[in-house]
């Protein structure tokens, strides 16, 4: 029973349950940096340099059941990988950016030493009698 109870308690951590929800929203990101190449910026391609990426394929062999190398769907992965990078990155940038606009600046610390007025040596803010010249201190 106590190996029930772990597991349940590992699972409702907010780090198991914020990664879930990253999982589930990186697959429907996918789809959609994946459309956005394959609908879009593929065909785009295709007018400039002529081919569509997923077409492109060497046959390695002769006959009817001859492996495939099909090189442009690898192509059009790395596209994807690349978009998704750069979409990543520039949402990043933005939250970065919002947050460090949004953060109020911290107040300087409070500070927890003094310099003896005699000996010029560093001392403890609440210091009566300096440790070094041993000269009594006015508070």
């Amino acid at each position: 029973m106590g190996l029930v109870k772990e597991f349940k308690e590992f699972i409702m951590r907010g780090n198991v349950m914020d990664m879930a929800v990253g999982v589930i929203i990186g697959g429907a990101f996918t789809a959609i940096v994946t459309s956005l190449n394959e609908d879009i910026i593929t065909p785009i391609l295709g007018i400039f340099g002529g081919t569509d990426f997923s077409n492109l394929t060497l046959k390695l062999g002769s006959g009817e059941n001859a492996p495939v190398f099909a090189y442009g769907n690898f192509i059009t992965a790395v596209i994807n990988f690349l978009i998704t990078a750069l979409v990543l990155f520039l949402l990043l940038k933005a939250v970065n950016t919002a947050t460090s606009k949004l953060k109020k600046p911290e107040a300087p610390a409070a500070p927890v030493t003094k310099i003896c007025p005699y000996c010029k040596s560093e001392i403890p803010k609440d210091a009566t009698r300096c440790p070094h010249c041993t000269s009594e201190l006015r508070k």
